[in-house]
């Protein structure tokens, strides 16, 4: 018999139909107190070996339609490998057709990050003995906001992700970052942490990342338009980190998202800014350089348009914080699809491959922490 669930960590689904293995009708959930939705993350048992069809019902409805385009939906048995199935977009429907190996089969947006995880990875790097954690205060539900430092250096550098809670590319990111950071055999993560002081905050919002959201917090708030009015009604998780960076400015400050349209690796600056000066301009220069060649994953030839200078949304955290400590501010954005410039058919963009980008962003924050 077939069942369909997603009372777990990050689930979202709606059933509407599943009487059927060819003829199964979905929709994904609203964000809590939110029009916000796109991420899906569910459990399919009882169809090993069956043929079935899926349809995401209102796919149309969701917050970027153009992200369907060319879409693969990832797929897992065990939750550690996440395969990708091609999908149909049409008349504002997305479907699939797979047929399970097993009785058990999962599928979601893009690979899930779960807050287990996410604590696995805290306790995990407490045992470098040069780094330590700090409760910068708790979410609406209670939750901890963690931040990890390490490094004695006079440069300080704050690295986020997660704002948008189904961006979990950025977690898997955070794991590659923090693996090389801490890594003592590596000369480069040893020289950073001489030079700077970093501070990780890997996830900026574990209310909606439970909750399954794809952009909001527990109170339906985009983290990522409240850095220039967050409160503790609304957006405790920037008031908090906005509060400990007020204490420890940053001289750069990286936030790690993921883009559902754009099937590349980039960079958004803080161009629009009314302040922007030649330093933060060089100092991106420079970065973006040293990640190019660190990485083939990244590229600058496609992205967001430059913001015209003074035009810039301050609610952002990168133009907040350009602005607020006259910093290198940037936005790094991952693919939910794959990298058009290295297309891996069978995994797509996936979480082994943001892992690795976050190594190799050490490279270009060497190349830039003298001159920040």
């Amino acid at each position: 018999m077939l069942h369909i669930s997603s009372a777990f960590d990050s689930g979202n689904i709606i059933v509407h139909q599943a009487d059927t293995p060819a003829n199964i009708r979905l929709s994904i959930a609203k964000d809590r107190d939110s029009g916000f939705f796109q991420w899906f993350h569910f459990r399919l048992t009882g169809a090993k070996d069956e043929a079935c069809h899926f349809t995401l019902e209102n796919a149309g409805e969701a917050a970027f339609k153009g992200g369907w385009k060319d879409y693969k939906v990832c797929v897992s048995y065990d939750r550690e490998t996440w395969f990708r199935l091609a999908t149909n977009y049409v008349n504002g429907q997305l479907s699939w057709q797979h047929t399970p190996e097993f009785e058990s089969v999962y599928y979601a947006y893009f690979a899930p990050y779960s807050l287990e995880r996410h604590a696995g990875l805290i306790a995990e790097c407490l045992h470098h003995d040069a780094v330590s954690l700090r409760v910068l205060g708790q979410t609406i539900n209670g939750r901890d906001m963690d931040c990890l430092s390490i490094g004695s250096g006079e440069t300080v550098m704050w690295v986020i992700g997660r704002q948008h809670p189904g961006e979990t590319q950025a977690s898997w990111w955070m794991e590659g970052f923090l693996s090389r950071l801490m890594d003592n055999n590596d000369p480069v993560a040893r020289r950073l942490r001489e030079k700077g002081r970093f501070h990780i905050v890997p996830n900026m919002n574990p209310d909606g990342s439970f909750e399954g959201h794809l952009r909001t917090n527990y109170a339906g708030s985009n983290l990522n338009r409240e850095w220039n009015k967050a409160s503790l009604q609304s957006s405790p998780e920037v008031y908090h980190v906005l509060a400990a960076m007020k204490i420890d400015p940053p001289h750069m400050c990286l936030d790690v998202h993921g883009d559902e349209s754009l099937p590349y690796n980039f960079i958004a600056g803080a161009e629009g800014i009314p302040d922007y000066t030649e330093k933060q301009a060089r100092n991106l220069a420079e970065f973006l350089t040293a990640y190019k060649v660190a990485s083939p994953d990244f590229q600058t030839e496609v992205g967001y348009p430059k913001t015209p200078k003074g035009k810039a949304n301050m609610s952002y955290c990168t133009n907040y914080t350009a602005h607020a400590f006259d910093c290198l501010a940037m936005t790094l954005e991952m693919p939910f699809k794959d990298n058009a410039n290295m297309p891996d058919p069978e995994f797509g963009w996936s979480p082994e491959r943001c892992a690795n980008l976050g190594a190799a962003s050490l490279d270009a924050m060497l190349a830039v922490i003298d001159r920040l």
